[in-house]
């Protein structure tokens, strides 16, 4: 077997399409149709079931799909250990950004490693941490900017700052007050919540020692919506210090939390094995480094 049939059957794996998979290998349908067979046929095993609407492996198939990921990851470091020869921050980056974070952290923090590291390009995707996380399993991202905590022991994580959380709520409502605002009155006030997914979704449940316990009738998809619904008079919320300037202007105010309070650790996670470890370690350090206002450093 080659390594391209390797690379083959993992981009099917994936893909659950051979169109898509030969799209994603750069080589037409029925050549990676041909190399899958001579695959299968050297193996003797069938490796994917092609009786169902997406190509699936078997049960034996999924085992060596995943020896075949690690194959072919293990090279791609081979490439990447011959190329640290260089500069390691002279590369691309593909980076994976939760959406409570991408809009307001990176304008901050892009020209600052811009700066620091000119030759590194970051090709940014934002998604939930769900699917992020999936995507770094994959190997189709580099790396995540996520909220911690993370448990992965196929993982690095390098905490970079804390986030505290700001009370939000209508300009007229009671609370908007105070000087600030204890997280129980807030809990207690109607508080509004992301959609299932979010991971913020459930730090502010947490916060408010409200996990299992609250059942919503309205939810948001962005926190752009959910601070156009605080607007509203809907509610109340909390939001990450970041995000505290929005388009709602004068109709949300935003309380600092008492004592004692809540935050979210914000990291950049890797895969343990990567080829680009050295990379991300610097890349890490330099994010840590310039602390976005309003956060705070991590120990």
């Amino acid at each position: 077997m080659t390594l391209q049939e390797l690379r083959y059957l993992v981009a099917l794996a994936d893909c659950g399409h051979f169109g898509q998979a030969a799209e994603a290998c750069f080589v037409s349908q029925s050549t990676l149709s041909t190399g899958l067979k001579k695959l299968e046929d050297y193996l003797g095993v069938i490796v994917f079931d092609r009786s169902l609407r997406r190509v699936t492996p078997t049960p034996i198939g999924h085992e060596i799909v995943e020896s075949a990921r690690r194959i072919v990851e293990e090279a791609g470091r081979i490439r990447e250990v011959a190329s640290q020869a260089g500069d390691p921050m002279d590369r691309t980056v593909h980076l994976g950004v939760i959406p409570t974070l991408a809009p307001y952290y990176l304008p901050h923090v892009l020209t600052r490693v811009r700066e620091a590291h000119p030759g590194l390009r970051l090709l940014l995707r934002e998604e939930m941490t769900p699917y992020l996380l999936a995507r770094l399993a994959e190997g189709n991202l580099d790396a995540g900017l996520l909220a911690l905590p993370i448990h992965d022991p196929n993982l690095e994580v390098a905490p970079l700052f804390v986030e505290p959380f700001l009370a939000a709520m209508p300009a007229d409502h009671p609370l908007a007050a105070a000087t600030e605002v204890n997280i129980d009155d807030l809990a207690q006030a109607g508080l509004l919540l992301l959609e299932e997914g979010h991971c913020l979704r459930d730090q502010a449940l947490d916060a408010c020692h409200l996990q299992g316990l609250i059942s919503e009738e309205i939810r948001a998809t962005s926190l752009e919506t959910l601070r156009q619904m605080v607007a509203m008079g809907l509610g109340v919320t909390l939001i990450p210090t970041l995000a505290r300037v929005g388009s709602s202007g004068q109709q949300v105010a935003m309380k600092p939390l008492a004592a004692p309070g809540a935050a979210r650790s914000i990291g950049l996670v890797w895969r343990r094995r990567s080829p680009l470890a050295h990379t991300m370690a610097q890349l890490a350090q330099t994010l840590a480094s310039r602390l976005p206002p309003g956060t705070l450093k991590i120990g």
